[in-house]
């Protein structure tokens, strides 16, 4: 590709992002857009509509300043700590590629610039030279400059390595802040258990209370047993499922038994962490142990073909990224690729805009092998989804590296997929579209409006991709840097705005997800070394590949000791913070009171009748109004 042909990618995706800024400007303050622009602010009853006047229709910019106003706490009290974790990952980026883009663009590139491995530049007439005199591919083989390449790759790695273990430290630290702040909640003191074995003449529901009156007796609260509803002959029938939510009197009771093994037999008595009550995936209980072992052999083979298919894609894309491949492929196209404008179109922005569509395809696949997978939490699904796109993405990557598609490639998929797609988020163009159609057809409801959630298991894989093209071609082809610099601008200030505006907590991991975004970001370092002893051997610098080795292993050994220090606080909290919160609570009784008698009915399915269930209770825990009463 040549410089033309980035420019012309770079001008079309600049001008769709101005433009998406201006019709977002004025949308955003016309009452009837409000459930699209504003909905967190509708739902909370905090729009106001206002009289008109000519402001309305001219483009204004105040809603930057009002996006980068709130603070980090007001951004934890408002949206969560899952937001606070995001826009965390967003300044992480943004401070790598601010080094890396001095770095890249103030050294890398004129090294590189003034080689003259494959052409000389030619500054008289820029747009003519190909994107790749501005990589390390033009320094001379064995010139001393590669040198500066590599102390670059060891800078960067030592910066990000410091960064990830700030991060790290203090995103444990909220964690912890979080979950010592936040009020009680039933998935705190309930444990699911399922494959409970069923007696000769019993019912699931007396085996579980006889169970855990046993085992768990001085903390053991109350159970449910879920139950499957079957319709009949037009009657509703109900067959017990061998599952049950047990909850217990205190977090710590609740953790004892969610950590130990409960039986001899490792298939019986299978306990694992209750999801929220509204975050129950009721579905999953209508799977049995064998047939959950069985689905996820079924999903395995599902990934591995997946991942397998998507070499399709990228063939198909890196044959649009080659002129004369097309030529020979299709040769009655060749008098048509000959036009400049149509040659640029053909590799600076349909090979992007075919791999966005490809990308685009990949979350609700994985949300449905996610589904039947069985995880009984959507929640939970989100964190599943995003380690899977994430690992297709970088064997996307690394197909594309294989078969040497050049990273003027990748510039313009930050172009097209990062620039353009950030600003369509502001924009909403698809939510904004449904509801001009829907409009005529739609009656007035007294339904309550509810403020659309944040799709975590699609944008972080999104956001880390762009961090794994920037780590891995910073010293390559340093070009890119800039690019991803104001794609991670455009994403701090609009992601923002999103949270403040559009998007409403549903689900709340707590930051759980960081030790995927930080597992991320050490392939991303190790990935970076190993193309870095390929290349620097290729060169002929062999002092500098035998150099490099070090290197990985060392980010290796920071890794094993961040997860070591910090990944224990993401799986589950320690005795010493659970009995210390428990303590805290036992001060207010009449609150503890309250919660325990909501807690009892507190994973009850929607929509159905009381379900069976059985509490141990006392006149110091059990709550002082019954189920009936609250």
């Amino acid at each position: 590709m040549i410089v033309s042909a980035l420019l012309t990618s770079v001008g079309i995706n600049f001008g769709l992002c101005v433009l998406f800024f201006a019709l977002y400007s004025i949308l955003r303050k016309q009452p009837v857009n409000y459930n699209i622009y504003v909905p967190r602010l509708v739902a909370e009853d905090k729009s106001r509509t206002s009289y008109f006047n000519i402001g309305r229709l001219l483009p204004t910019p105040e809603w930057m300043g009002r996006a980068w106003k709130p603070t980090e706490d007001e951004i934890l009290s408002s949206s969560g700590l899952d937001a606070v974790v995001f826009m965390r990952i967003i300044t992480f980026s943004l401070k790598v590629f601010t080094l890396a883009g001095i770095i890249g663009v103030f050294i890398l590139l004129p090294v590189n610039c003034t080689g003259d491995q494959l052409q000389d530049i030619n500054f008289a007439n820029l747009t003519s030279n190909s994107l790749d005199v501005f990589t390390i591919s033009n320094v001379n083989n064995g010139s001393k400059r590669l040198w500066i390449h590599f102390c670059a790759v060891y800078v960067l790695t030592i910066f990000i390595c410091y960064l990830l273990y700030y991060e790290y430290k203090y995103i444990s630290s909220k964690r912890i802040a979080y979950f010592d702040s936040s009020k009680p909640q039933p998935h705190q003191f309930t444990i699911l258990v399922h494959s409970i074995p069923v007696s000769a003449g019993g019912s699931i529901s007396n085996n579980v209370q006889s169970f855990f009156m046993e085992y768990h007796p001085t903390t053991y609260l109350s159970h449910l047993v879920v139950q499957k509803t079957y319709i009949f002959s037009n009657l509703a029938m109900r067959k017990e499922v061998q599952a049950a939510f047990v909850s217990f009197k205190s977090r710590y009771g609740a953790a004892m038994a969610l950590h130990l093994q409960q039986s001899d037999d490792p298939t019986e008595w299978v306990t694992e962490q209750a999801p929220e009550p509204h975050d129950v995936y009721w579905p999953f209980f209508s799977s049995s142990f064998m047939l959950k072992w069985i689905l996820n052999l079924v999903v395995i083979v599902a990934y591995v073909l997946l991942t397998i298919l998507f070499f399709i894609p990228v063939l198909i894309v890196q044959g649009l990224n080659n002129l004369s491949q097309l030529e020979v492929l299709f040769p009655f196209l060749t008098s048509i690729l000959k036009i400049t404008f149509v040659s640029q179109v053909v590799t600076g922005y349909l090979p992007n805009l075919l791999l966005q569509l490809f990308l685009k395809m990949t979350p609700p696949v994985m949300k449905f092998l996610s589904s039947i997978q069985g995880f009984p939490s959507p929640n939970f699904n989100c964190l599943i989804i995003t380690s899977h796109i994430i690992i297709i993405i970088v064997v996307i990557i690394i197909y594309l590296v294989i078969i040497s598609v050049q990273a003027s490639f990748f510039i313009a998929y930050v172009v097209t997929s990062g620039w353009a797609s950030t600003s369509s988020e502001l924009f909403r163009l698809i939510p904004l579209i449904w509801s001009l159609l829907r409009k005529p057809f739609s009656e007035p409801t007294t339904d309550e409006f509810e403020a659309p959630s944040f799709s975590y298991h699609w944008d972080i894989p999104r956001v880390l991709f762009f961090c794994l093209l920037g780590i891995i071609y910073f010293f390559l082809a340093p070009l890119i840097l800039p690019f991803l610099l104001v794609y991670f601008c455009l994403g701090y200030i609009i992601y923002r705005n999103q949270f403040i505006n559009v998007y409403a907590p549903k689900y709340e991991t707590g930051g759980k997800y960081w030790p995927i975004v930080h597992n991320s970001i050490i392939f991303s370092l190790v990935l970076m070394h190993a193309l870095a002893v390929g290349i620097f051997t290729l060169k002929r610098l062999s002092l500098a590949s035998s150099l490099m080795f070090p290197l990985p292993v060392m980010t290796l050994l920071f890794n094993a000791y961040c997860r070591k220090r910090f990944l224990p606080i993401f799986t589950a909290f320690s005795a010493q913070r659970l009995i210390k919160k428990d303590i805290d609570d036992s001060s207010d009784p009449e609150l503890m009171a309250e919660f325990f008698s909501k807690l009892v009915i507190a994973y009850q399915e929607p929509a159905s009748s009381p379900l069976d269930h059985s509490t141990n209770c006392d006149s110091e825990t059990y709550p002082l109004l019954s189920p009936t009463q609250f």
